[in-house]
């Protein structure tokens, strides 16, 4: 305010410049009286205008720095030591001086520049510059903080730390500048606040005394704004002596208000900084606490509803985990329990049990796979991680953190997709199947839906298709495992691929040391018996093949398999792959075995001379139907002569004379006998409908032998004599006689050339056929299954069920037919006696010396066609009936080969091996029939030498010497 000739300046009390010493919570600043607070907090300036003298008020006192305060001077100084620019400065100095110069010369009462002695007192008569008196002192402060980094060369280094004794220096030297320099301090504002600071906890004698002048009242007067164009001129006032304390407690408390202010700054910026800096803080905190309560929400909703949808999704299955196994593979055995065959088009699988196991097995699989599988609850936490660090490290996938239980799962639940979903889902069914289910049952199922490469599917299959060890009644090919071929088998499921032995030896070889190790890790064997193991796998002979898996009777299992489609109504052979069926068949195949030798080696010794490539053969037990044997070649791996097609049940070959037996007994049906009388002559048969339209038979020979009995003619296998049987039958009669003993089907236009095997027939109808004589008149039908067995139930789900037959024949007419087929001595003009159609012990050179052996009961006969194109000769014993065929599958002519020739010795030597072991029994009479002995009486025409014996066993009326019964 002013007051007429006085002005009063004062500042206010609560000026944020006080406060308190952060360190000993006392009260700093400039002392004042310690009674008056208004003292305390106002250092008045009274200026009398009238005397231009001043009168200054403030007491001096001694200052002690805190240590607050000492880190202030310390940022003070660092900060005035980067920023100030002295070359910059002094320049505005100079102008300022200038400038002030000017002002006083123009002004009646004109300020100068301050001298500023040491020791004297200052001269009254020269006026004060100091901010006290306004000016442009500010502005050039500004200027030069402005300009502070103009001058680099001038500025001490950023990393300079001065200390209390160089700012001391430097302010003293700032303070006793020449009179040409001009002192750049504080504001008049800024100088006001300085006089705020409270009074000191530790006060000193003041080094002048105070001022006791009185103080006048204040003149009013406008206030005038400062720097308002024109210099004020500064009011005069009286100035003491000031001594070198009083400059050194002026220049402390300058500093420590620059040093408060800048502080303040630098502590206003930090706050501000740190304010923004939590606050950005606290609002991404938020958001990110809002978020992760939104997503946490949504995503607990998310994980409910996906853990619900796995639950009610594999409920089911995870309860009938046993049900999703895979399937057996459809195995066949012989009749006497020797594996014939796997389907392996779908892979090859065998169940086991735990039990089956072998216990050295089941401790690789878990040291291998699972180490921790006895005792973790389906997941093990610890391996995940491992795993997925390891695979982190490699930069691919080398471990896997899947429990056995997890992997049973992915086997047989959710399947092997390689995604986040199929693996949470594992995670969540995990528990329940190890709730539902014991750690051997987890394990046993394992075991048989794992994968083991070189398409077998489980341990059993793995045992066989390996090591080709093969399934025994009561032993299984998992518990014959060795600790060697245990090992092997471990280390594949991680990676059939790599780790398939047969394909990839040394990499296998090496996973298989690897589990080696493990076990010896984990105490399950020594490093003897690792060693032991690892010298065995070196062995050239470490890896077999089993016999199963060859299929050890091709056409025969081809057969079954069609077979079974029909029986199980199925829409092809693919349905029964995976049928878990244990087909059981009637076949023996060792005896198979020899039988197929015996016609390789027959038909290697006509092939070069003759050939003939190629044969067929079946053998049934004609009492059941039961196929014995059943060859549909010489080799079914022999391309060159078609081996793989099946000649015996799907070739469709003419008889040629082996056809004729269902003609005459057709005329025995119709009261013929063996004995009856018959001419072979010359004979022409209308063809109606036929071409040629007439129809002129001839005999094998070209010749005609003249009268004879059927017998004859039948055993010799005479063309002429059985074209006019035919003739008096009628073709539709023989035909349905055919097809009432087993011919069901067949190729071609039935005609006369019937009897001499003008149809296509099938051989193993044409062996089943014959077999009704053999059985008293009775057809069977033939069949391979015996009983099938569902792997998984060990249920009988097929049982052959015994037929009886059907009679087509009488008992006396089949016995007729069979002692003609089976007479040696009627069938001699053609076959000589020592034919192969004899069951002679001995070998053929024997029988022509005259030693036959033991002669076995046995009736057969013998076919060939046309231009040697079909060899065939179908004979039977009181045991079995044998068809066999001979020839080439290119239906190529052969070279002079007859069927006693080609098909007979096959016959003879099969018959031979089939029936060892079986007793040596003739076929019964059924009675009801007569037998005579007549002499052939020449009748018409006498013959010299008649071409069949005099002596004729004949059935009913003995013929009349004079042909007149319309046969000939």
């Amino acid at each position: 305010h002013w007051h007429k000739n006085q002005k009063v300046i004062a500042m206010p009390a609560d000026l944020p410049i006080s406060g308190n010493n952060d360190n000993t919570g006392e009260t700093v600043g400039i002392p004042g009286s310690g009674s008056d607070p208004v003292a305390m907090h106002t250092t008045p300036v009274v200026a009398d205008e009238e005397n231009n003298a001043t009168s200054d008020p403030d007491t001096q006192t001694g200052i002690i720095l805190s240590p607050r305060q000492q880190r202030a001077l310390n940022y003070l100084a660092r900060r005035h030591m980067r920023n100030a620019n002295i070359a910059k400065r002094q320049t505005y100095a100079d102008m300022l001086e200038t400038r002030y110069n000017e002002q006083r010369e123009s002004s009646s009462d004109p300020r100068t520049p301050i001298p500023h002695p040491r020791d004297e007192e200052i001269e009254l008569d020269q006026p004060l510059f100091s901010p006290w008196n306004g000016g442009p002192t500010r502005d050039i402060l500004k200027h030069n903080n402005n300009n502070k980094h103009d001058d680099p060369v001038t500025l001490q280094e950023e990393d300079e730390q001065p200390s209390i004794e160089m700012l001391a220096e430097d302010t003293q030297g700032f303070f006793e500048t020449p009179h040409s320099e001009i002192i750049i301090l504080p504001t008049l504002d800024e100088l006001a606040l300085l006089t705020d600071f409270p009074e000191s906890i530790h006060p000193t004698q003041p080094l002048i005394e105070k001022p006791t002048s009185i103080v006048k009242a204040p003149v009013s007067r406008p206030l005038a704004p400062r720097n308002a164009g024109t210099a004020q001129p500064v009011p005069a006032r009286t100035i003491r002596s000031r001594s070198a304390a009083q400059k050194v407690w002026r220049r402390k408390k300058i500093l420590r208000h620059l040093s408060r202010k800048h502080l303040r700054a630098a502590r206003a910026t930090e706050y501000r900084a740190n304010r923004r800096l939590w606050s950005g803080i606290g609002t991404i905190f938020l958001a990110l606490l809002l978020t992760f309560l939104s997503v946490g929400t949504a995503g607990s909703i998310g994980v409910y509803r996906f853990y619900s949808q796995t639950q009610n999704k594999y409920e089911h299955q995870v309860i009938t985990l046993r049900d999703l196994l895979p399937q057996d593979n459809l195995k066949m055995y012989d009749s006497k329990g020797v594996p014939l065959m796997q389907m392996t088009d779908q892979g090859v699988h065998t169940s086991v049990s735990f039990d089956e196991v072998a216990p050295v097995l089941i401790r690789a699989t878990v040291a291998t796979e699972d180490k921790n599988f006895w005792t973790n609850e389906g997941i093990d936490i610890l391996r995940i991680f491992r795993a997925a660090i390891d695979n982190l490290d490699n930069g691919q996938v080398v471990e896997g953190g899947s429990t056995i239980t997890q992997q049973l799962i992915k086997n047989l639940v959710v399947g092997n997709q390689a995604t986040l979903s199929r693996k949470l889902q594992e995670v969540v069914l995990t528990p329940q199947v190890n709730s539902l289910y014991t750690k051997r049952d987890i394990l046993e199922m394992y075991l048989n839906s794992i994968y083991y490469g070189q398409q077998a599917y489980g341990i059993d299959a793995a045992a066989t298709m390996y090591f080709g060890i093969e399934d025994q009644p009561g032993k299984r090919a998992a518990s014959q495992l060795d600790l060697a071929q245990a090992a092997m088998l471990a280390g594949i499921p991680s990676n059939p691929s790599a780790f398939d032995p047969l394909l990839h030896p040394k990499a296998g070889f090496q996973r298989f040391q690897t589990v080696l190790g493990l076990m010896v890790t984990q105490h399950y064997i020594t490093r003897v018996e690792a060693l032991d193991a690892m010298k065995e796998a070196q062995s050239p002979h470490f890896f077999k093949k089993a016999p199963s898996l060859l299929d050890r009777a091709p056409h025969f299992t081809s057969f079954v398999l069609d077979q079974l489609v029909h029986i199980f109504g199925l829409k092809n052979r693919s349905q029964l792959s995976r049928s878990g069926m244990i087909v059981n068949t009637t076949l023996d195949i060792n005896l198979q075995d020899k039988i197929q030798k015996i016609a390789q080696r027959h038909i290697a010794e006509l092939r070069a001379a003759h050939n003939l490539t190629n044969a067929a053969e079946v053998l049934i037990d004609y009492h059941s139907g039961a196929i014995i044997s059943l060859l549909g070649s010489i080799d079914y791996n022999n391309t060159a002569i078609n081996g793989q097609f099946d000649v015996a049940t799907q070739g469709y070959r003419q008889p040629g004379s082996s056809f004729k037996p269902y003609v005459y007994v057709t005329a025995f049906k119709q009261g013929a006998s063996p004995a009856q009388a018959i001419v072979d002559a010359p004979t022409t048969i209308a063809n109606p409908g036929g071409s040629p339209a007439f129809y002129s038979p001839t005999n094998y020979d070209l010749s005609f032998h003249g009268h004879m009995t059927m017998r004859c003619a039948l055993q010799n296998s005479l063309n002429v004599p059985a074209v006019r049987v035919l003739k008096h039958v009628g073709i539709s009669a023989a035909m349905q006689t055919a097809k009432d003993m087993g011919i069901t089907s067949y190729e071609g236009t039935p005609g006369y050339s019937l009897v001499l095997g003008g149809l296509g027939i099938r051989l193993i109808d044409h062996t089943s056929a014959m077999g009704t004589f053999a059985n008293g008149g009775v057809h069977v039908g033939y069949y391979a299954v015996s009983k099938v067995v569902s792997a998984a139930s060990h249920k009988v789900i097929y049982q052959h069920q015994i037929d009886q037959g059907k009679r087509v024949i009488s008992p006396q007419l089949a016995y007729m037919m069979t002692n003609v087929l089976s007479d040696n001595t009627a069938r001699i003009p053609e076959f000589f006696d020592c034919n192969v159609l004899q069951l002679y012990s001995k070998s053929q050179d024997n029988c022509y010396n005259g030693d036959r052996g033991i002669v076995r009961p046995a009736a057969a006969k013998t076919g060939t066609t046309q231009n040697f194109r079909d060899n065939w000769t179908v004979g039977y014993t009181t045991d079995y009936v044998m068809g066999v065929w001979a020839g080439n599958d290119d239906n190529s002519p052969m070279y002079n080969v007859t069927g006693v020739q080609g098909a007979a010795p096959i016959w003879h030597d099969s018959m031979l091996v089939a029936e060892q072991g079986h007793p040596i029994r003739d076929f019964i009479n059924p009675g009801g029939l007569e037998q005579a002995t007549v002499t052939y009486h020449d009748g018409v025409k006498t013959q010299a030498h008649p071409y069949c014996p005099s002596v004729f066993s004949f059935v009913d009326n003995p013929p009349a010497n004079q042909s007149g019964n319309g046969w000939w």
